[in-house]
């Protein structure tokens, strides 16, 4: 008996980078938010893999209207040696899509662009959902996921004031000078007069405090895989918004270690603001915290695999 076989569309990272459209992500990201909130996604807790130096996450999802597919990502160390490469990505894997009616796998593409694109829409659907209106942004972080955050925001073409704040001036610099109008300062300057707070480090230790912050100022925040990325006092005087109930409920890797004890009625879903229109005004600070969650990758490999198909990138091998 002869196997079935199945087309599969590769893409590598140059094609999955020019396959997901940042703007289009943004409202597939949306989508998937609601979602979550419905709870009509099918998506188990994120499990992993721990090795010395890091983990191995796996991620399935089906999102109704976007899509059946899953990641596996790498979260190691940057490594350090003058023969290994300096900057890459903490986070290395890639994303299978598989046609939800029949299973047959689609596409496979590079994990890294997709998670950064997708991470960065999610904190800016949180910023539009709960401080749409911002006259200063500031970006705390140098890395991968400060500038896709950057890059977004360029897309969007907001009129807001941008700065950006890391532990490493140089690497600031680097990156702000790629972005006409970004500013460069500490990280406590770049924050202390932001309306919007936009936290993208690796960080184990907070890289804010609850004093620098304005009041009435919204900060999300998507870095800490490793450990807290904000302080306990932030978390405990604001407005706490997640993906999904289990950002508090359950452990890192799944949940978030800022997180951790905190009374589950204090955590709103995002999905649950953007679904009702006739929401009050928030008046104080407010946490969006993203860990992530499978059901995002999702709707940014359904823009990359339909992007890829319209515009012929990648390429086709069988299965």
């Amino acid at each position: 008996m002869t196997a079935p076989t199945s087309s599969v569309l590769i893409l590598d990272g140059i094609d999955t980078a020019a396959a997901v459209d940042p703007i289009d992500v943004l409202g597939a990201v949306r989508e998937a938010l609601v979602a979550i909130s419905a709870d009509t996604v099918s998506a188990p807790p994120r499990i992993a893999a721990r090795a010395p130096a890091g983990l191995l996450g796996c991620m399935p999802a089906y999102v109704p209207g976007l899509g059946l597919a899953a990641k596996l990502v790498s979260v190691f160390d940057v490594p350090t040696s003058s023969d290994t490469g300096g900057g890459r990505s903490t986070h290395l894997g890639l994303v299978a899509v598989f046609d939800e009616h029949d299973g047959r796998p689609l596409a496979v593409m590079e994990a890294g662009r997709l998670t950064a694109v997708r991470t960065a829409a999610t904190a800016t659907v949180a910023m539009l959902a709960l401080a749409p209106e911002p006259r200063r942004i500031a970006i705390v972080g140098a890395g991968v996921q400060a500038r896709a955050q950057l890059q977004l925001l360029a897309a969007t073409e907001t009129p807001a004031q941008v700065v950006l704040g890391a532990r490493d001036p140089l690497a600031a610099r680097l990156l702000a000078d790629a972005y006409p109008g970004t500013a460069t300062g500490t990280i406590r300057d770049a924050v202390a007069d932001a309306d919007v707070v936009f936290c993208c480090t690796g960080a184990t230790t907070p890289v804010i405090e609850r004093d620098w912050i304005k009041p009435g100022a919204h900060i999300s925040s998507v870095g800490g895989s490793h450990g807290h990325e904000v302080d306990a006092a932030t978390v405990a005087d604001a407005e706490v918004y997640v993906e999904w109930r289990g950002a508090a409920t359950e452990p890192p890797p799944a949940g978030a270690h800022e997180l951790q004890g905190l009374d589950p009625d204090r955590v709103r879903l995002l999905g649950a603001v953007l679904a009702d229109a006739a929401r009050p005004p928030r008046t104080g600070l407010t946490l969006f915290k993203s860990t992530g969650h499978a059901a995002l990758d999702v709707a940014a490999a359904a823009v990359a695999h339909r992007r890829a198909r319209d515009h012929g990138l990648g390429r086709t091998l069988v299965f």
